[in-house]
């Protein structure tokens, strides 16, 4: 099942990220696909604030791995874009990292096969200079779970 959004700025697209925060538990995992500048950071900080977090976050690119907490549930930050391998991703941990909170993937399509069948995919594409459609794209579990509300 896929929720199709559209967004007109980096506010809308952080305030479409924040709105997902929402939807989101524990172990929950959302792989964010785009090319660079899209638009995924931005995202991440938006869901990040609907999660409660007051830190401002920022690419993960150079650390792989922010975590954060102080909110409703704690939120793992990865950029995966520098990861080399599989066996390099495994070595980062995520998973049991985050097991009590919501784990975000940048560059997930790198290392998709890697992640549970459950997660949700979140595809931001450029489509103007301010313009983006974000793709809600359910995998697992999720295909069972409505995000109708996020279009409403």
């Amino acid at each position: 099942m896929t929720t199709e959004l559209h967004s007109g700025s980096e506010v809308e697209t952080r305030a479409i990220g924040r709105r997902l925060a929402s939807f989101l538990g524990p172990g929950d995992i959302i792989l964010l696909v785009g090319e660079l500048g899209a638009g995924k950071t931005a995202f991440a900080g938006g869901l990040a604030e609907g999660l409660g977090i007051e830190d401002p976050v920022i690419s993960p690119s150079f650390m792989l791995v922010r975590r954060y907490a102080g909110g409703f549930t704690p939120l793992t930050h990865a950029d995966v874009y520098r990861v080399g391998s599989l066996n390099e991703l495994d070595d980062l941990d995520l998973f049991e990292g985050s097991r009590d909170g919501v784990l975000i993937v940048e560059w997930g399509n790198s290392v998709v096969s890697a992640m549970p069948d459950d997660h949700l995919a979140v595809e931001i594409e450029v489509t103007g200079p301010s313009d983006r459609v974000v793709r809600l794209v359910a995998h697992g579990a999720w295909q069972t779970r409505s995000l109708k509300e996020m279009v409403e």
